[in-house]
């Protein structure tokens, strides 16, 4: 069952084949000069979205950690 699950997810997955094109649009779109400043801005959002779920782990850990003190 799971390598049944796991075939089907590594077909899904873009290949090199298809990646290249989008990654040529994309050069075409953006230029050369704005896909580094683009990726910053993806690297810092993503950055802040994992300190949000961390930071709401935290707490619910917290709050259940203080229950059971009770």
């Amino acid at each position: 069952m799971l390598f049944t699950y796991m075939n089907t997810i590594f077909l899904a997955m873009p290949g090199f084949t298809e990646m290249l094109p989008i990654l040529l649009i994309a050069l075409l779109i953006f230029g050369g000069k704005k896909i580094p400043e683009l990726m910053k801005g993806l690297g810092s959002g993503i950055r802040e979205f994992n300190d949000a779920k961390n930071n709401v782990k935290k707490e619910i850990q917290d709050s259940v950690n203080e229950k059971d003190a009770k």
